[in-house]
């Protein structure tokens, strides 16, 4: 199970929610044991883009070996 303030990437596009795969964002609830979080994904500075609740098959841990990849908002200059 993921632990609350875990950070996480999202497994799928969520165009409604400026969200792409491969997005970090960071765990701040943990529902029904694991089976689903709510996850807040900001922008680099610090400001919340969106607070998704996901199911645990949208989400994964962040692996040891992996490195952050930088893309701009449309919405946010």
């Amino acid at each position: 199970m993921i632990e609350e303030l875990a950070s996480v990437v999202l497994l799928a596009d969520m165009p409604k929610h400026e969200l792409a795969a491969g997005d970090i964002g960071t765990v701040v609830m943990v529902h029904d044991g694991g089976k689903g979080y709510t996850v807040e994904f900001m922008t680099l500075s610090g400001d919340t883009v969106t607070v998704v609740t996901l199911n645990a098959e949208q989400v994964r841990p962040i692996r040891p070996n992996e490195i952050a990849h930088v893309r701009a908002l449309a919405s946010i200059p």
